[in-house]
């Protein structure tokens, strides 16, 4: 019998977890992990594991784990809904100029005073959303002819948008300095946070996001039919159509506000996903949720790997490489794949 595409998700995501708990300048062994977990568990008389040990384990990477796992949980979310809801494989948050102009709002929150506690953080994402929403609406009214709203015109109103939004985020750099090498940082999608203090105040966004996205998965099978034939059929479109752009943008723009603009992944993990298991958004969204993670933590895990290797190799080693660098060194081949396919389609 063949394993359910939820499993084979599932166990990928756990595995990859564990990698990058273990992955790291010093590298923790798997039976340490256990132990440093199992003895927090109360009423279980376990030997502590050596407390340098427990504070690389609970400080720094678990709480990377989760940020990752969650940021890339929601841009393969948000990509899933933009190309079920554009009808488009080509669609991401990136590419429709959604991550541009959350970067935008996170940038501006950060320049204005970097934040340092969970109410401060729990201001860049909601910042970020702003942009985002703000963005999506610039596209969207530039974008619409009459009342319908061809799919090139958005994806050319997203380009431009988002270069505009870019260029807007690139004087802000400018003009906040003293904050530049962490805002670089963030632009080239990297996690330039730590602790627990941004993946708790970045969770109720993203698990909230992606529950709409989840709930909706069925009307986003509907709307694949077309918006008039969808009509016929009971569909209130605008409606269901406003619920997964404000809850897609409420996604992309909590993983754009602490991880920095990471593309490619809502490109790719979801049209992986749907040649392998077929379009049905109703398991599409939930398997891109639980991928994306398992992405986003692998790219993690050869980041990590590449700056291992240079410091082993060159006198000039690698500080750190911004995982985005990894997901845009896999995915723009990814896209360029994608384009080629759209184009023999139409000949």
């Amino acid at each position: 019998m063949r394993a359910s595409p939820y499993l084979w998700c599932i166990v990928s995501a756990i595995i990859a977890f564990i990698l990058a708990i273990f992955l790291g300048e010093e590298p923790i062994p798997p039976p340490e992990i256990a132990r440093a977990v199992l003895s927090r568990i109360p009423f279980l008389d376990m030997t502590p594991a050596p407390r340098t040990t427990e504070q690389i384990l609970f400080s720094i990477r678990l709480p990377r784990a989760v940020l990752l796992a969650l940021t890339g949980a929601a841009l393969a979310g948000s990509g899933a809904a933009y190309q079920g809801l554009l009808r488009n494989p080509l669609a991401d948050p990136y590419l429709i100029g959604v991550a541009p102009g959350a970067g935008l709002g996170a940038v501006i929150a950060m320049t204005w005073r970097w934040p340092e506690s969970i109410l401060g953080f729990a201001s860049v994402p909601a910042a970020a959303f702003l942009g985002a929403l703000g963005t999506i609406s610039v596209v969207y009214r530039l974008a619409r002819v009459g009342k319908a709203t061809p799919v090139t015109s958005l994806i050319l109103a997203g380009v431009a948008v988002g270069s505009f939004a870019s260029a807007l985020t690139s004087f802000l750099m400018l003009q906040g300095q003293h904050e530049l090498r962490r805002v670089v940082y963030f632009m080239l999608g990297g996690f330039a946070l730590s602790g627990w203090t941004p993946a708790l105040a970045s969770l109720p966004y993203i698990a909230l996001a992606l529950a709409a996205l989840i709930a909706f998965a069925r009307p986003l099978n509907v709307l694949q039919f077309g918006d008039e034939q969808a009509e016929q059929m009971g569909l209130p479109v605008e409606r269901v159509k406003l619920v997964l752009v404000v809850a897609a943008s409420l996604a992309a723009a909590s993983a754009v506000a602490f991880s920095g603009i990471i593309g490619f992944v809502g490109l790719a993990v979801p049209h992986f996903l749907r040649l392998l298991w077929g379009p049905d958004y109703r398991r599409l969204v939930p398997l891109s949720i639980i991928s994306g993670a398992t992405a986003l933590l692998l790219a993690d895990g050869i980041a990590r790997g590449a700056v291992a290797l240079s410091t082993a190799r060159a006198a000039t080693a690698l500080h750190d490489l911004p995982v985005g660098v990894v997901t845009a060194f896999f995915g723009a081949p990814f896209f360029l794949y994608l384009l080629r396919r759209v184009r023999q389609s139409y000949c």
